[in-house]
């Protein structure tokens, strides 16, 4: 090839590369000429000069760096991988890489800390040229998801080879062939999810199950070999996943094991049978469609799955197995026909219309079909939706449809991770960053792309409530129904319980009491009749619920509070949608059913078509809040108003984390941000009402300093608000200009106890928001209103530790903005004058000693006092923000997560700082969704099962047992690096 093909990208990928702009010229300029430098520093000249070209290909590069920082840092780190495609193309690289990995576990005095170099510096490079080969688009997405999982493949039999090489030389195994040493090893590895459907994502975890035949000829000592292999285990999760100053190879992850809470990493393979086949789920039914044996022991694993055919594999599906099929689909919502999806924040793995619902029809009709028809029995999700079509369980235009639509969410995904390696499925909310998202698929701007995926996620989710209303074996026709007279009628008992209810003669008589109009909302015979129409409908949603007589009888409360019902039976008649949320508040979410029984208006926001499509930020909201308050004028009648809109939004913003079009750390932001404007609101109201008796102090100003998780924009649906009002004024006004006036330190007092009384008296709108001021300088002894210059030199010169690390969490969220802008200055100052380190961590130790002493948490699911619960994330990181150990910021964080994840080097290695990232978003995604459902806390044994189908899907963990381990298994993480990172929590 000549120079042509150089500079087209022929030579290095075999076909001319795909045109790509980057979304920020100077940027993508700027990288170019860091990439440029470091590749003269390290003598690629072959490298360099083709960057300082014009050709197509170095335009190409420009936008790639300039688009994805993790691949120009990789680029400016080893520009020696591009110099080398100009003797080995891309595909070929990769075989040698591939080899060179296989290879690594048989050097020479080969050591552990040797290998785990290794596998990184070969992974890296890999992972880049397969990244920078799909953008090129050299290769389909198909290919790309087989490569990566091919990479997995590789990297975990190196890592295993190695282990066993190691216990043979240790007397520990004797290895029939150490040439080949995982064969007859009895250690197998099978690859669960996407890498054993070699489908992996380019940021993904990898998934395993980790098996002991302890008969196999490689095992001395049968008694001794799980203990054996869960040590090797653990070795085998340590090489691929710790991050070291050479990266990490994948996030290992061993929770789809039998029983995670309660059984070794290493299990034997009789044991996983018996559990199998004694207690196995439908969802490990179906997780097992697509394990594959990658590594150890692979004849082994063949045997094991063969051996567990029957178990997946079943030729005949009772009723009750169908029913449990559908509590699998369950676990996420087949959303049709309510509204646009919000482009930004949208999840493109779990959201509507998103990768998951494509992936989860495909494995339910295997697990319908598959055990008679042998031919979908496949790991692909694209190979078996071509099946399922020949078989004529689907047709062409859905078979091409999700295809289709299947592959550009995956490069959709591939993209967001490819930024930055990180293990995200989340849409950006910033306007840059999905003009970025945007060009990296091809499109010329984020509108483009934002109506293509729009369309992409209305298809989906079209075809799959399609798929699941006329999937054979699926559907079944409603029975008897007759609930006249005063005598039950045996079919329609026969027909309740066929739905799901569990005492139908008791919800025959509910029903009867609909039809006979002893409630407001079915007192005319209209509405009687169209509830009439209605109640098939009814029956079987609330039948899909599992604990389908609670959600009744809570649909029957909601009933007996509406003061009509004509317009909303006809409107959920009309509207699946709307009806399947309803069905969902009532099976899922006690909390919402209650709010929405005692005001039933709050449902009329539903109603808007625009609700999902729209991210609830404070922009939103604002606008809203002043329509809302327009012409509102007598002060009584704008806190009622204040009441009506914050209890709306509340709800709304629940309907939204509930439905999936936001997550946790998003709602906990619209929360926040709803509390600001309205007690900023009822702030302005009070102070204007206040002036008309007392006037105002010359110069006066005041300001709400938000603490706790109002300050960290981390409120939840039912969260009491911390705050603090600071005041100012000009320093010769003795008295305020009023009628009766005040001193200026008892007109601040009295204009915060209005404002207390203004937020959370009971009126007939309710409250507003429970306020607690004991934040405030001396707490409850001092007084409730704290002058600036007061609050200042108190912060300074007696403020304990304790306070100091609330401190971190303040911010201005109301008032007089110039006071604000001075609040916020001040507090800046504070937290950032000079500390002894090590007292603040010996302090911050001693508090969480004495608050898990004083308050012990109640079980596991206790997220904020559990030992490695919430509290010792915030003490992380209050004690970092206030030692200096977070790196700079564009704007001062306040927020636990963005603080954690904003951990310096030096005080918390980079795989620490992940670990407790993602432990913040897993408490934060349970503490939001328990808050808005239940009224109290969570017990296994009380919530409703739709409640725990909610849990399950938020976390993308397939039940409660894997779920609660995955907690415990958490919660130990944090206390060890909150023991690291601040000291040891003593108990007496």
């Amino acid at each position: 090839m000549g120079r042509d093909a150089v500079a087209d990208g022929s030579l290095w990928f075999g076909a001319p590369v795909k045109a790509l702009t980057p979304a920020d010229a100077e940027q993508a300029a700027d990288a170019l000429e860091m990439v440029l430098e470091a590749a003269r520093d390290n003598e690629c000249q072959r490298f360099g000069d083709l960057l300082a070209g014009g050709t197509a290909l170095t335009d190409f590069l420009t936008a790639v760096f300039g688009l994805s920082p993790f691949l120009r840092d990789f680029a400016r780190r080893n520009p020696q991988a591009l110099e080398a495609l100009f003797d080995t193309p891309l595909a070929a690289r990769l075989d040698v890489l591939f080899e060179a990995i296989e290879q690594s576990a048989f050097e020479e005095g080969q050591s552990e800390s040797g290998l785990m170099k290794a596998l990184r510096d070969l992974k890296a490079e890999a992972h880049f040229l397969i990244a920078v080969g799909r953008l090129a688009d050299a290769v389909d997405t198909a290919l790309t998801t087989e490569r990566l999982s091919l990479l997995a493949d590789k990297c975990i039999r190196a890592s295993v080879d190695f282990l066993l090489l190691d216990a043979d030389r240790a007397g520990k195994l004797k290895l029939p062939d150490r040439a080949n040493p995982s064969s007859g090893s009895g250690w197998i590895v099978l690859g669960m999810g996407k890498l054993g459907a070699n489908e992996l994502n380019f940021s993904s975890d990898i998934d395993l199950i980790v098996l002991v035949d302890p008969h196999a000829p490689a095992i001395p000592e049968p008694y001794e070999a799980v203990d054996l292999f869960v040590r090797l285990t653990r070795r085998l999760v340590r090489i691929l996943q710790d991050r070291t100053e050479h990266g990490y190879v994948f996030r290992t992850d061993l929770r789809l094991r039998p029983d995670p809470g309660s059984t070794p990493l290493a299990i034997p393979v009789g044991a996983a049978l018996h559990y199998y086949e004694s207690r196995g789920q439908n969802w490990e039914r179906a997780a097992m469609i697509k394990a594959r044996p990658i590594a150890g022991d692979l004849a082994g694993g063949e045997s094991f799955l063969k051996e567990l055919q029957p178990y997946v594999w079943r030729k005949y599906l009772d009723y009750a197995a169908i029913a449990d099929v559908h509590s699998i689909k369950r676990q996420i919502h087949a959303h049709k026909g309510h509204g646009e999806v919000a482009v930004k924040g949208h999840n493109v793995k779990l959201g509507r219309g998103g990768i998951r619902e494509i992936e989860f029809f495909v494995q339910t009709q295997q697990l319908i079909a598959g055990g008679r028809f042998p031919e979908l029995r496949g790991r692909r999700t694209v190979t078996m939706l071509a099946e399922l079509a020949r078989c004529g369980w689907i047709d062409d235009e859905a078979r091409d449809a999700l295809t289709h639509q299947y592959w550009f969410l995956r490069d959709v995904e591939h993209a967001l991770q490819m930024v930055a390696d990180e293990q995200t499925h989340t849409l950006p909310e910033e306007d840059d960053e999905l003009e970025r998202i945007a060009h990296m698929l091809g499109f010329d701007s984020a509108e483009a792309f934002a109506e293509t995926f729009r369309e992409s996620l209305r298809l989906v989710e079209q075809h799959y409530a399609d798929l699941f209303e006329t999937a054979p074996q699926l559907s079944r026709g409603v029975g008897n129904l007759v609930f006249t007279g005063d005598v039950d009628d045996p079919g329609t008992l026969e027909t309740l319980s066929e739905l799901g209810f569990e005492r139908p003669s008791d919800m025959c008589r509910v029903i009867r009491g609909w039809h006979y109009g002893r409630y407001r909302a079915t007192q005319s015979a209209e509405a009687r009749e169209r509830l009439t129409e209605l109640t098939p409908a009814l029956l079987e949603a609330f039948g899909g619920t599992r604990r389908a007589d609670e959600a009744l009888l809570r649909f029957d409360t909601f009933l007996a509070g509406l003061p009509a019902g004509i317009q909303l039976f006809s409107l959920l008649q009309s509207n699946p949608a709307l009806l399947n949320m309803l069905v969902s508040i009532m099976g899922a979410a006690p909390r919402l059913a209650a709010i929405i029984t005692r005001r039933p208006h709050v449902f009329d926001g539903l109603l808007d078509p625009a609700l999902l499509s729209e991210l609830p930020d404070r922009a939103y909201l604002a606008e809203r809040l002043d329509t809302f308050l327009a012409g509102a004028r007598i002060f009584e009648e704008i806190l009622d108003r204040l009441r009506i809109f914050a209890a709306e939004q509340k709800f709304l913003i629940g309907i939204r984390l509930l439905t999936g079009v936001i997550d946790a750390s998003r709602a906990g932001k619209a929360f926040s941000d709803l509390a600001d404007l309205t007690v900023g609101s009822a702030l302005d109201a009070v102070i204007d009402n206040f002036a008309e008796r007392h006037g105002r102090i010359a110069g006066g100003r005041a300001a709400i300093l938000g603490m706790g998780k109002l300050g960290s924009r981390e409120l939840t649906a039912g969260s009491d608000i911390d705050l603090i009002l600071l005041y100012d004024h000009d320093a010769d006004a003795d008295y305020s200009d009023g009628k009766k006036e005040l001193a200026p330190s008892e007109y601040y007092a009295r204009l915060t106890q209005r404002l207390i009384a203004a937020v959370s008296a009971p009126t007939a709108e309710g409250v507003l928001y429970e306020l607690d001021l004991r934040l405030r300088p001396s707490g409850n002894k001092g007084p409730v209103a704290t002058n600036i210059e007061a609050f200042a030199r108190y912060q300074r010169n007696e403020a304990w530790t304790w306070e100091h690390m609330a401190l971190t969490r303040a911010r201005a969220v109301a008032g007089d903005p110039s006071l604000m802008e001075r609040v916020e200055g001040e507090v800046g100052e504070i937290l950032s004058l000079p500390r002894d380190a090590a007292k603040i961590r010996g302090e911050a130790a001693e508090m969480r000693r004495l608050l898990e002493e004083e308050k012990p948490a109640r079980d596991i699911w206790d997220l904020k006092l559990v030992p490695g619960g919430l509290i010792d994330l915030e003490f992380i990181a209050q004690v970092a923000a206030l030692t200096g150990n977070i790196e700079e910021q564009g704007e001062e964080a306040t927020a636990t997560g963005e603080v954690l994840s904003a951990l310096s080097e030096g005080f918390c290695p980079p795989q620490v700082r992940q670990e407790l990232v993602d432990a913040h978003a897993l408490y934060m995604t349970l503490t939001q969704t328990t808050r808005l459902c239940l009224e109290g806390g969570f017990d296994p044994d009380e919530a409703p099962p739709g409640f725990a189908d909610l849990l399950l899907r938020q976390t993308d963990l397939p039940e409660l047992p894997v779920l609660a381990a995955h907690v415990e298994e958490t919660a130990g993480r944090v206390r060890r690096h909150f023991e690291a990172l601040i000291g040891p929590v003593e108990q007496d």
